[in-house]
């Protein structure tokens, strides 16, 4: 007789499913399927049909995995404040809060990694969501993107097959927050049209210092229209006043144990400081005669149009002031949608796009519990609405009267919006074509625009990319995974695909190729770094018994009225005895927090000889790693001897008194007693640098 144990995996048995082997893929129905890479469309270039049911059913398939925790962008902070325009847009678009400067319209942001969920880190390499609800006088306005300007598909009835590949193995459930596997790679390597989107990834723009400190793109290029029923193709771009600044990806993984809400606890912590973020809207907008002058499709959602070919034309400014009393209530429950759009804004054939616009929809009805999520606060518009659409799951009003039009027992309400008034008209565009799947000739180019990328980069720019390359790569078990991934970077650029290759143990593509030598300096960070303020820098200022009080309060002083957040640092948590025989609070025990946790670090020196800082190993691994991740730092009197005993090779140091040196990122002067003007001129200078990289190795 069969042990219950043995019972029970019988009885498994009977619903044990195999993989998909030995014949063709289908429906749910059982329709064999013979394309799924392409939604059908009327047209190569025309939009999507809803008679696709392969791709309806792939979607809402997709949709409905995951209850009630976003299937993507599970993770996210989030937070209120306004938006104001610069000036009046209506040579472009007639949508009204596009028109007046003196109008606020309410906003609620937030902001989301992709992959992890819940209960994942901040900090780990992944797309960054920026989605903003616009709450128009007109109606909700979604503008729903990433912080990467292109998408990693073209076409939305991929997007199942992207996620299910960047997700965690379905076998173990790992890695959790992480694309270093091998189902992203084996994706990646069978579908060059993610390169562009990859080598984003690589770089440092998937590891963000701060969402403060993050762009936003709505990377689709979407269609502005006037009053007079003219279209504008138009791409969104947010830039943050504080600048782009990112993590170097070991302090990034260091925070995930320091402070796995690194990310989130910056944007509040910042907001109730009264700190209030700020990021410029810009557009590039293209006559609708100009659809076809690039070399590339603007309707593909992997492409950039470079901003040397078309300038970001600032058209407003928002500010996040409050944050969300309710975590739940507002930040997990606030629902965006492509398709939420006022007059004035509409769509494209992007294929990605049109899939999103059903897609949304369709996720909200399961996660949220039905048709009504529209009602909860956060995402309650603040146009008044009225329609006949009643009941469903968690109906919050009590209606009366009639729920049909037209009628008359209800005196003909709601009627339709009559003419030359605000309703919403879709833009007038002719369609026609052949029902088909088949991907339009001018979306086949996958090697330009990640070759201009690269070619954009700074050099260290460019070694953080192979380095991530290589980490990826090398937690890949499949060796032909990592061979035909090299194989794409080859036709990308030769160089890049043989650094990455020696790294990660695979031949060296046979000849050096590169698909373009174009570049784009606005893509690099380099060119990003923001207005020279260090507002809101978290700066460390190491201190032991015997340091000398007036140096900490001059560059306290000078750091505080530049907007920075000066933090002391001891061995123990409580008060430290300063030079003047006077106590001073110590804010944090070194043992409790890391280098990586911070902007910039301060040494200050004592009255005689090096202080015992020098001794202190949690001290002397703080400094190190601020110096090897290319940190301000900023040395003082006997100070400058605890950076000195590190031996930073090819570095030079202040030696005499009342004499400021500046080298690679690190400011010093030996001179006892407050710091100078010239100090701390030189030292906030070099904070708001933010990085400095090229520095030589330390030997200790």
């Amino acid at each position: 007789m069969a042990s219950p144990a043995d019972r029970k995996q019988e009885q498994r048995e009977a619903f044990r499913a195999d993989d998909p082997a030995g014949g063709p893929l289908t429906t749910d129905q059982g329709v064999e399927v013979d394309h799924t890479d392409d939604s059908l469309a009327a047209g190569e270039r025309g939009p999507t049909l809803m008679e696709d049911f392969h791709f309806r059913e792939k979607l809402t398939r997709f949709d409905h995995e995951r209850i009630p925790e976003r299937v993507v962008h599970a993770r996210g902070a989030g937070a209120y404040g306004y938006f104001e325009p610069y000036e009046s847009c209506a040579e472009f678009t007639r949508a009204a809060f596009l028109q007046d400067p003196a109008v606020r319209t309410p906003v609620f942001v937030r902001f989301s990694t992709v992959q992890g969920p819940k209960g994942s880190a901040d900090t780990v390499r992944d797309v960054r969501g920026f989605a903003t609800k616009f709450y128009t006088s007109e109606g909700n306005y979604d503008l729903v993107g990433n912080n990467f300007p292109v998408f990693f598909i073209q076409d939305g009835v991929k997007f199942p097959d992207f996620v299910h590949a960047v997700k965690p193995e379905p076998h173990n459930d790992i890695p959790t927050g992480a694309s270093a596997h091998d189902s992203l790679w084996d994706f990646v390597s069978l579908q060059p049209e993610t390169l562009h989107a990859i080598m984003w990834l690589m770089s440092d723009r998937a590891i963000p210092r701060s969402y403060r400190m993050m762009q936003g793109f709505g990377v689709h290029t979407f269609r502005f229209v006037n009053a007079d029923g003219k279209g504008t193709f138009v791409k969104f771009h947010w830039k943050p006043r504080l600048g782009v600044h990112s993590l170097v990806w070991d302090e990034a993984q260091e925070c995930q144990g320091r402070d796995p809400d690194f990310n989130r606890r910056d944007l509040w912590d910042a907001i109730e400081a009264g700190e209030y973020p700020e990021w410029e809207l810009g557009v590039q907008l293209v006559p609708g005669e100009d659809e076809f002058a690039f070399d590339f499709d603007l309707l593909d959602p992997t492409k950039i149009i470079p901003e040397e070919q078309v300038p970001v034309r600032p058209i407003g400014r928002m500010v996040l002031d409050r944050n969300p009393e309710n975590f739940f209530a507002e930040t997990e429950q606030v629902a965006f949608h492509t398709a939420n759009v006022v007059p004035g804004i509409d769509f494209t054939n992007d294929p990605l796009l049109q899939a999103r616009n059903f897609s949304y929809l369709d996720t909200q009805l399961i996660r949220l519990g039905g048709p009504n999520f529209s009602q909860l606060p956060v995402n309650r518009p603040v146009a008044p609405v009225r329609n006949n659409q009643r009941d469903g799951y968690h109906q919050s009003a009590i209606h009366s009267g009639t729920n049909y039009f037209p009628n008359s027992l209800g005196g003909g309400c709601p009627a339709h919006a009559g003419a030359g008034t605000s309703a919403y008209t879709h833009y007038a565009e002719r369609v026609d074509g052949h029902k088909i799947r088949r991907r339009s000739p001018s979306f086949q180019d996958h090697y330009s625009q990640p070759a201009m990328f690269w070619n954009s980069m700074a050099d260290w720019e460019k070694q953080h990319i192979v380095e991530a390359f290589r980490f990826e790569l090398g937690k890949v078990g499949a060796r032909t995974v990592r061979a035909r991934t090299v194989e794409h970077l080859a036709e990308v650029d030769g160089e890049l695909a043989a650094q990455v290759a020696r790294g990660v143990g695979v031949p060296e593509p046979s000849a050096a190729k590169a698909a373009s030598k174009s570049a784009s300096p606005a893509l690099s960070l380099e060119s990003l770094r923001g207005d020279g303020s260090i507002r809101t820098r978290q700066i460390a200022v190491l201190v032991t018994d015997g340091v000398d009080a007036e140096q900490i309060t001059s560059v306290r002083e000078r750091l505080a009225a530049e907007g920075a957040i000066v933090e002391a640092l001891a061995a123990t948590d409580g008060t430290i005895t300063g030079s003047d025989g006077e106590t001073y609070a110590v804010d944090r025990a070194l043992p409790t927090v890391a280098s990586v946790l911070y902007d910039a670090v301060l040494l200050p020196g004592g009255p005689v000889g090096t202080p015992p800082t020098a001794a202190d190993p949690d001290a002397v691994r703080f400094v190190r790693d601020a110096f090897r991740h290319g940190k301000p730092v900023g040395a003082l009197g006997s100070g400058v001897g605890v950076l000195s005993a590190l031996e930073p090779e090819g570095l030079r140091l202040s030696t005499e008194f009342q004499h400021v040196v500046t080298d690679q990122g690190v400011v010093t002067d030996t001179s006892p007693g407050p710091a100078s003007e010239e100090f701390l001129t030189a030292f906030v200078d070099t904070i708001a640098a933010h990085r400095h990289w090229g520095r030589g190795p330390v030997r200790r």
